[in-house]
């Protein structure tokens, strides 16, 4: 056992090896000027860092205009890059930072002008038109993928009503199913802030989602009724990946 144990740490720690050289490799790639390389890390990291910016932000245009400024500052500052991290935590990294600076923007200035309630339908019908689409499971029922995205729709608009830090915390971790380490990379933090500031947002969603977890429950003939962890935790996170 403690031979098979032994592998299995070296397999690990050979792959971890590889993993790294692949980077290192990419990264030269791209200080170079790869067109290629550059387009490999815009197919890799697109979708994961406009999702984080738009649970941010909440409003699908200003997500995908902080999305480009992030990715013309990853082109701009990737000369700057020395591995002090991982790429995918430096990217992860400017894009919270982006997202953060746009968000304190909207408050001070947009706000006034454009009322909260329009920006939250403006994400609903996003929601609608754009993402439920790829997320339609076609082996479920008709009645299923209607579940899944009521659910969906209001464990999203719940997740928009946490406070920073802790709804970005959730995100990373419980949505793109990032590393506690990782993230305390990304945010600079603590490892014990990162695991507080997870619990923290999840006991926040899990109270804003427990009426509505028995109502699904009873609405679906479920008896007892869903559970608030299956709801802020469960079946209701993992419809919005």
């Amino acid at each position: 056992m403690a031979g098979m144990a032994g592998a299995s740490s070296l397999g690990d720690f050979a792959s971890a090896i590889g993993i790294r050289s692949h980077e290192s490799a990419l990264i030269q790639e791209l200080k170079a000027g790869s067109e290629d390389a550059y387009a490999w890390l815009v197919g890799e990291f697109h979708q994961p860092v406009y999702s984080v910016i738009y649970r941010i932000l909440t409003d699908p245009a200003d997500a995908a205009d902080t999305t480009q400024e992030v990715f013309l500052k990853v082109f701009r500052g990737m000369k700057h890059f020395h591995g002090e991290s991982s790429l995918k935590t430096w990217i992860y990294r400017i894009a919270i930072h982006e997202a953060s600076n746009r968000r304190r923007w909207w408050f001070r200035h947009k706000a006034k002008e454009t009322s909260m309630e329009q920006g939250e339908n403006t994400s609903e019908q996003y929601f609608s038109q754009e993402v439920n689409s790829a997320l339609v499971d076609h082996h479920k029922s008709p009645f299923e993928t209607v579940a899944d995205h009521e659910i969906q729709a209001r464990v999203e608009a719940e997740i928009r009503q946490v406070a920073e830090p802790y709804r970005t915390a959730v995100v990373l971790r419980d949505i793109e199913e990032l590393s506690y380490e990782e993230i305390a990379e990304i945010t600079q933090v603590s490892l014990g802030t990162v695991k507080s500031r997870i619990t923290r947002g999840r006991d926040a969603l899990r109270k804003r989602l427990g009426e509505y977890a028995r109502q699904v429950g009873v609405e679906h003939g479920s008896g007892s009724g869903l559970a608030d962890s299956q709801v802020s935790n469960g079946k209701g996170i993992e419809v919005l990946r």
